[in-house]
């Protein structure tokens, strides 16, 4: 008998009214780069079990590494879930799912990868970043190989076998008048789609351009937000707008706007969770509802939200298939209780290149990447970035050459309205320890930026 069979037999046993197991088995490879070469190898195998109990409305949850001692303390969270509050609003947790294995989820080559191969091809991240010009390479990659297995009392049962990739290059020079630095990075499902040469020649690139950076005055700008930073800004201002918990709670900045228009009619934001290659890509989310392409925002208009059960409930709806269970450093975790979050953030392409953005740009800035992102009144949408290294300097269609660090200090929904270009550039970011998405480049217009 399987260690899910054994707990949910042991708590029908007790008179529990619902159980929930989930069990990740999990192999992570990372190799991390200091000083342009490679200087740790990191080979992990983990199994962890996570169980939820549901009793008189009252939810009790509890982790093991252990799966000897399961039986033993659902009995000890059993006994304590008397002292809990009672969740009234609670329904029930899903009686059957429609699963099925997504195409661009799986790689049995990243699944089956050793060790000295991924250093081979961190070493190749390497030498595409290397240059007279750069002084140092920092980085990483990770590989990731997950079986999730998820069964409930109500007789749902999944497993899933899934696979990760991710590096990341930073590239730093000291040849001009302050240090810079540029970043490469690609993510991905499986092996044949990764490109170690382009995260590091993108890295090399973006440092060379930054040296000898100018002075940017403080001024209002036209932005033309690359990739990297577009993920930023959806990681860590953006989403959390769009959690139904968030919007319920009257958090969100956009909460007295649903079905009305809160961004140009070029700006369209999708979660999607069945797009090949993408991070967050699955049929059914981390509690078995079905994932579903969910647009959140679609030509300006605030159309959904995103939820898992518990939040859902609590107002009387029922889950968009939201539930997450986030593992590090991608995939999933048996963590007993999941968040709502978004799958794979997309922002539909536009028609234009990031050429085109840059010509038709009189007074503006190229960033690469943004840093200490977060929002600062997440209420009324305000916010706070820098703009450091992969700037540059745009005046009549023509970049005129690297700019210095920037402070941006703006608002989201003024931000969304005066977006005037997107780009047809999409790529594949995921930030660390947080969400996915698929991004092109955007402009907007009449962005305030204070010099450092």
């Amino acid at each position: 008998m399987s260690a899910l069979d054994k707990a949910l037999n042991h708590s029908k046993n007790i008179g529990i009214d619902e159980c929930e197991i989930v069990v990740v088995k999990k192999k992570i490879i990372t190799v991390r780069i200091t000083d342009s070469e490679i200087a740790e190898i990191k080979q992990n195998f983990d199994e962890n079990y996570g169980i939820r109990l549901i009793h008189d409305k009252k939810i009790a949850s509890i982790q093991t590494t252990n799966q000897e001692e399961i039986k033993k303390i659902i009995d000890s969270a059993f006994k304590t879930s008397s002292k809990l509050k009672p969740r009234n609003f609670w329904k029930e947790l899903p009686h059957k799912t429609h699963h099925k294995q997504l195409y661009g989820t799986f790689d049995e080559k990243l699944e089956k990868i050793s060790g000295a191969n991924v250093m081979d091809i961190a070493q190749n991240m390497i030498n595409s970043a290397n240059n007279d010009l750069i002084n140092t390479i920092t980085g990483s990659i990770n590989i990731v190989s997950e079986n999730f297995e998820l069964e409930n009392s109500n007789g749902l049962y999944l497993n899933e076998k899934a696979t990760y990739i991710s590096g990341i290059i930073n590239a730093e020079s000291e040849s001009g008048i302050l240090p810079v630095s540029g970043i490469g990075y690609a993510s991905g499902r499986t092996l044949s789609n990764f490109s170690a040469e382009q995260i590091g020649n993108d890295a090399k690139i973006m440092c060379i351009e930054s040296i000898n950076p100018q002075k940017i005055y403080s001024d209002k700008y036209s932005i033309i937000f690359e990739p990297y930073s577009v993920g930023e800004l959806l990681a860590f201002v953006v989403a959390a707008n769009f959690n139904f918990k968030t919007f319920s709670e009257k958090k969100s900045c956009f909460s007295n706007n649903f079905e009305e228009k809160i961004a140009t009619d070029k700006l369209s934001l999708v979660d999607d969770p069945h797009i090949p290659e993408g991070i967050g890509t699955k049929s059914v989310d981390d509690e078995g509802v079905e994932t579903q392409k969910r647009s959140l925002i679609e030509k300006g208009i605030f159309k959904n939200t995103f939820s898992n059960l518990f939040d859902s409930y609590k107002e009387g709806k029922q889950s968009s298939g939201n539930a997450l269970r986030s593992g590090s450093p991608m995939g999933r975790s048996s963590e007993p209780i999941p968040i709502s979050a978004p799958h794979n953030l997309k922002i539909n392409p536009g028609d234009i290149s990031q050429e085109d953005m840059i010509k038709d740009t009189k007074h503006g800035l190229l960033v690469g990447r943004l840093w200490y992102t977060y929002a600062v009144n997440p209420i009324k949408g305000d916010f706070s970035c820098t703009a450091r290294s992969g700037i540059r300097i745009i005046e009549n269609g023509e970049i005129k050459g690297p700019g210095r660090s920037v402070r941006i200090i703006h608002n989201l929904p003024t931000l969304m309205k005066n977006i005037s270009e997107i780009g047809n550039n999409q790529k594949n970011v995921i930030q660390w320890a947080s969400l996915p998405s698929i991004v092109p480049s955007i402009k907007a217009e009449n962005i305030r930026v204070n010099s450092i």
